[in-house]
């Protein structure tokens, strides 16, 4: 009996180099996430811990910079405790990625998180925005499995502004996603942040057009405020 074989053909070549020029965009994204280039505030954030250990079961607030440049967070919420973990530039990935050394180690009984539009600005899409974010809910909860997450949706940002569509995309599926769970809530800002024109209001961002000021943040603080629970304080 003969052995048969399969004979090269340059259209197979052809197709099967197409095919794989075709999947390579698709695989890219998850190659964007340089975790190297935060090690030194990660650090930093551990010789904080060392010298003043934060009190456990407080409310962890994690994400990007808008997160990293709320400065008045603790004096906006003085009966929780409240932490503050951001680091500017940030993407959902990358608060995956150090979850063992800036979320386990506090053991937060909430976790607030802003991440989601330097995502879309590296060129993710929606859905890997939510599935990024469906990656942090799921490690998280592997080891805290109490802790109880909300998830700040993704702000209106004039400099970003021809983003909004997958902003947009990217906020919905999220909600979605969290109404699956109770332990999840979805904080809308994204609607509160535009004016009755449907552009971002002018006057809550410093001139990047893109960090508010503080205007801004005492617009997040009040639609934050009833997701914080009981006071940790008297």
């Amino acid at each position: 009996m003969k052995k048969q074989c399969l004979r090269y053909s340059p259209w197979l070549g052809m197709a099967w180099l197409g095919w794989c020029l075709l999947l390579a965009p698709l695989t890219a994204p998850s190659a964007t996430n340089d975790f190297a280039r935060w090690e030194k505030e990660i650090a930093a954030f551990e010789a904080a811990d060392r010298t003043n250990p934060p009190p456990a079961r407080g409310i962890l607030f994690i994400g990007s910079s808008s997160i990293r440049l709320w400065k008045t967070l603790a004096r906006d919420y003085p009966r929780h405790h409240v932490l503050n973990r951001g680091f500017g530039g940030s993407q959902i990935a990358d608060s995956v990625h150090f979850a063992e050394r800036i979320v386990f180690p506090y053991a937060p009984r909430k976790i607030i998180m802003y991440a989601g539009g330097n995502d879309i600005n590296a060129g993710k899409s929606a859905e890997q925005v939510a599935a990024d974010f469906r990656a942090f809910v799921q490690k998280v909860h592997q080891r805290l499995p109490q802790t109880r997450i909300a998830y700040l949706s993704i702000a209106p940002n004039p400099a970003r502004w021809a983003q909004v569509e997958r902003v947009r995309e990217a906020n919905r599926l999220i909600r979605e996603f969290t109404q699956t769970d109770s332990r999840l809530e979805f904080i809308d800002v994204f609607s509160h942040m535009l004016g009755p024109d449907g552009q971002p209001l002018p006057d809550i961002f410093v001139e990047d057009r893109l960090h508010m000021n503080e205007k801004g943040y005492a617009l997040w603080k009040k639609l934050v405020e009833p997701y914080l629970g009981p006071p940790d304080k008297p």
